[in-house]
């Protein structure tokens, strides 16, 4: 399975990709696309089933929901679809066919989402349909932490065409931004509402979020992991990636570093953080300050690399490509752990990172969101000749 559907073939070797079934199923098949090489549809009978199909737990899905596309399967089988997926990527993106997967740390399906992006109709915040681009309102969310579903549900937003929803579930702190405008928007006592334009003008605006045993701000504008104990577990797979790391004396860079995530949660006392974004940036510079930690406004792609013993890496879904991959090699570092969220963009990273003589020696993945094909990989790579 990939994206959330399952391939099969045909007799004639037809590649065919199926929503809603699971591998080893029979389903009859509503076509959406019929060409001579490929078939893409949706499963409207599942004639033989494998032992891994579930009930659906979320009501939302069968009301039409397209938040979750593997609600279907059970949570096993979704690590190990997971695994297999981004294996295969290593292999025929890669061409890294002997790269050992882990499906890495268990974390609660439910009730654990901080950060959730909405549509609005009509005043109303909700998820895309399935396979549409129209609204469908929401009641409940399983996955969402319930201080998001209580705004979502209770929250009205007139004149709105997107909401985004951040909470500190450890400090109780709860924010959405939305937009264009707040205009007349409502929510629950003590959440702050900032609208995008207001963003946009340089309102500042934040929550904050303890992980690690340390407290971050983030800003209205600023990225943050979508839940504190896959942030955690993120850290934990970044540290084993790059060990032995010292934080005292090992020469961290952290690339696309956000809030400073990573620097802080390894504790290194001498790091350069490389970051874009100006909310970013900011909210870096407080949450690193008795790190000392060097956090530079940059693009990766135009940095000029600082020397390091060690990388962490954690670029947006398109991945580093070929410029940030040049600024993980001209820092010379030994240790290197690239955090990615598509495996597609792993594996080529992994291709562009081997042939610059860094090897991956594993793949820890972070299923931070369950119940949907979205993982987190962190791949640890060595330099070949380093110790």
């Amino acid at each position: 399975m990939a994206g959330g559907v399952a391939l099969g073939r045909e007799a004639s070797g037809r590649i065919v990709l199926v929503e809603g079934a699971l591998p080893g199923e029979r389903a009859r098949v509503e076509l959406s696309v019929d060409r001579p090489t490929l078939a893409k549809g949706v499963a409207t009978e599942v004639l033989s089933t494998s032992p891994d199909r579930v009930t659906p737990p979320c009501p939302e899905l069968a009301a039409g929901c397209g938040g979750c596309d593997l609600q279907h399967a059970g949570l096993e089988l979704q690590r190990q679809l997971k695994v297999e997926v981004v294996r295969d990527a290593l292999t025929r993106i890669g061409r890294l066919p002997d790269v050992e997967v882990l499906a890495g740390e268990v974390l609660p399906a439910l009730d654990q989402r901080t950060v959730l992006r909405c549509a609005v109709v009509d005043g109303r915040a909700g998820l895309r349909r399935r396979r549409s681009n129209d609204v469908h309102v929401l009641d409940r969310c399983l996955v969402a932490h319930p201080a998001v579903e209580q705004i979502v549900a209770q929250g009205r937003f007139p004149g709105a065409t997107e909401i985004v929803v951040r909470i500190g579930a450890r400090t109780g702190e709860r924010m959405v931004v939305v937009g264009p405008t707040v205009g007349a928007a409502t929510v629950p006592a003590g959440v702050t509402l900032v609208g995008a334009d207001d963003v946009a003008a340089g309102r500042t605006a934040w929550v904050h979020e303890l992980v690690a045993r340390r407290r971050f701000r983030i800003s209205a504008g600023s990225f943050f992991q979508a839940r504190p104990d896959g942030a955690e577990a993120l850290i934990r797979a970044a540290a084993r990636a790059v060990a032995p790391f010292d934080h005292t004396a090992d020469r961290l860079v952290d690339l696309y570093g956000g809030v400073g995530l990573f620097t802080a949660g390894l504790d290194a006392h001498r790091a350069v953080v490389v970051e874009r974004s100006g909310s970013s940036v900011d909210d870096a510079r407080v949450n690193l300050a008795s790190l000392g930690a060097r956090v530079v406004q940059a693009d990766v792609g135009t940095w000029s690399p600082s020397a390091a013993d060690v990388v962490v890496a954690d670029p947006a879904r398109a991945g580093l490509g070929p410029a940030g991959t040049a600024a993980v090699v001209g820092t010379g570092a030994t240790r290197v752990a690239l955090v990615s969220c598509d495996p597609a963009s792993l594996a080529r990273d992994a291709r562009l990172l081997a042939n610059e003589g860094y090897l991956p020696t594993g793949v820890e993945l972070v299923d931070m969101f369950p119940h949907t094909h979205h993982v987190e990989a962190v791949t640890a790579f060595r330099r070949i000749g380093a110790p």
